[in-house]
């Protein structure tokens, strides 16, 4: 499957573009289940000593499924194709690393 095939399929469960606030739903909902992404790796700092041989693998993938059908979906909204966000991200690093700029700040470098 492509990235543009799988945005069609989350776009199935998707609640309809012209519900009021969608637009705001879409970003929240994806902060949020970043967020919890970021909650489960500060329980393994808090309880388990940062031991990376206990990440449950399983539930971090449920988590990181919710986060890329957040992004397909606002994507859709802003008429923005999966593909063409990873071919561009693709291009951006590609650029980046080949003027060794991987590293550092700043969306532009």
């Amino acid at each position: 499957m492509n990235m543009d095939e799988y945005q069609q399929l989350a776009l199935r469960t998707a609640a309809d573009r012209t519900k009021n606030n969608e637009l705001f739903h879409l970003i929240l909902g994806l902060v949020g289940e970043t967020g919890e992404i970021a909650e489960k790796f500060k329980k393994l700092i808090r309880d388990r000593d940062s031991d990376e041989s206990q990440i449950d693998k399983d539930d971090i993938k449920k988590e990181l499924g919710d986060v890329l059908w957040y992004v397909a979906v606002l994507a859709d909204y802003l008429e923005i194709g999966l593909d063409d966000i990873a071919k561009l991200n693709i291009e951006k690093l590609a650029d980046r690393q080949q003027r060794g700029a991987l590293s550092g700040s700043g969306d532009n470098r």
